[in-house]
């Protein structure tokens, strides 16, 4: 007798199916990281990183959690754990208290990261903990001697610290600058008060230590960094911030959009065959670049090894967030100019480039032409789209090509000068000799 078999009918089986794949979704669903309007550490986006990934990736110390745990950065947590030490002794300071501050801000630290942080509580809140004091020390030790020992793996160390403060400025190193804030309360150590009356601070700050840190030579790419009074009434989400903030401060003000604007330039050898005049421009606002009257004002450019870093790392938070584009329309700009390293000859000749690249001047035309690389650049909210639209106007007129073509041709040295005019007054001569002959001959 055979066995009976029942079928299921065709509804029951696509219900039944309509309910596991719809349980599946829902958990889907539930798990989606919950976006913050507060965020602010973000991933580099894979078109920047896969330009240049070892601007974005940090080579020997990890800050929070996106690289923690890198078995190539392993070597330093144990003189993070020194610092916290340090930190606490110092202080007078219970570990059980610093741990209170960085629990009490768990909700609010997780919700700066552009991605959710899969570790547990207990986990993010040492890591969070370690690394600020890190980062906390790492500046009082840098503005002051007096905090450092022969021991530090650091500072004791010779160049061990260019080796650490590139990794500091990383857009996906950071933490939320208010936990620095936080534990810096707890901080004794009371600066002397000549490094803080000119700022009106009275007693030192973190933003005062992040100043000084920043406002270092090797950190600067032009313009100035005195800004901290203005950048202090802002605020600042953590140090790459805090950089950004301090070159635009003199802007401060949103990128309106409107019409499409010019974005494209004649190089800077194109201008000068067009009779474009250059002169370095003295400004405090490394973006104040001005075109008026045939005069290209261009702002001093600092160029040093660690440029290129720090200005991906800028850009790339432009690249992340709606306030305004100023970095990245910067470098689009000295894009447009340079094109060849004769473009770089000639802004070095006029002072407006200072660089000290072991390739010279075709080093330098490459890393400014890479600088774009997948860079999105918005015509309409172009910061120097008026300038652009300007240039282009002026190279357009044949008769600036003509001035510029006599001045280059027989102008460009004294002896071609001289040459001229004596030519030209002999030209004179000759034409009045002959129409004086001319009017003689007549009756």
């Amino acid at each position: 007798m055979e066995a009976s078999i029942q079928l299921a009918a065709p509804n029951d089986i696509d219900n039944g199916c309509t309910s596991a794949l719809e349980t599946s979704m829902m958990e889907k669903l539930d798990k989606l990281f919950a976006m913050s309007p507060s965020r602010c550490i973000y991933r580099v986006p894979h078109r920047l990183r896969s330009v240049c990934e070892k601007a974005y990736t940090p080579q020997v110390v990890s800050i929070g959690p996106l690289h923690h745990g890198k078995e190539t950065l392993k070597a330093m947590e144990e003189q993070k754990w020194r610092y916290l030490r340090c930190f606490i002794r110092r202080n007078n300071l219970s570990l059980k208290d610093c741990i209170k501050i960085v629990r009490d801000q768990e909700t609010r630290l997780r919700s700066c990261y552009s991605e959710a942080i899969e570790l547990q509580s207990d986990e993010l809140i040492s890591i969070i903990l370690v690394d600020a004091v890190f980062i906390i020390e790492f500046l009082l030790r840098y503005s002051y001697l007096e905090l450092r020992n022969e021991n530090d793996c650091i500072f004791g160390t010779p160049k061990m610290i260019d080796d650490v403060w590139p990794d500091l400025v990383m857009l996906e190193n950071q933490l939320p600058f208010f936990i620095l804030e936080h534990l810096f309360g707890l901080n004794t150590f009371l600066a002397p008060s000549e490094d803080t009356d000119t700022l009106d601070f009275g007693r030192l700050s973190i933003l005062h230590l992040c100043h000084q840190f920043l406002n270092q030579d090797v950190r600067r790419i032009g313009g100035t960094l005195d800004n901290l009074k203005a950048v202090s009434e802002e605020e600042v989400q953590h140090l790459v911030d805090f950089f950004r903030k301090l070159y635009i401060a003199p802007l401060f003000k949103p990128q309106s959009a409107g019409q499409p604007k010019q974005v494209t330039a004649p190089s800077i050898e194109e201008l000068h065959r067009a009779g474009v005049k250059f002169k370095f421009r003295s400004t405090k606002n490394l973006f104040d670049i001005r075109f008026k009257d045939g005069i290209l004002e261009i702002p001093k450019l600092e160029i040093s090894d660690s440029t290129e870093l720090i200005l991906r790392n800028l850009i790339a938070f432009e690249q992340c967030i709606w306030k305004g584009n100023y970095i990245s329309d910067y470098v689009g700009i000295m894009d447009q100019f340079v094109n060849t390293p004769k473009d770089v000859e000639l802004l070095v000749h006029y002072g407006i480039v200072e660089h000290m690249l072991g390739g010279g001047n075709d080093e330098l035309c490459t890393m400014i032409n890479s600088l774009t690389t997948e860079v999105k650049i918005y015509p309409t909210k172009f910061y120097y789209g008026t300038v652009c639209e300007d240039l282009n106007k002026f190279c357009s007129l044949l008769w600036h090509k003509r001035m510029a073509n006599l001045r280059h041709n027989y102008f460009n040295t004294p002896w071609k000068t001289i040459s001229f005019i004596a030519a030209v007054f002999l030209l004179i001569f000759t034409a009045v000799q002959t129409i004086c002959s001319i009017i003689s001959l007549k009756p």
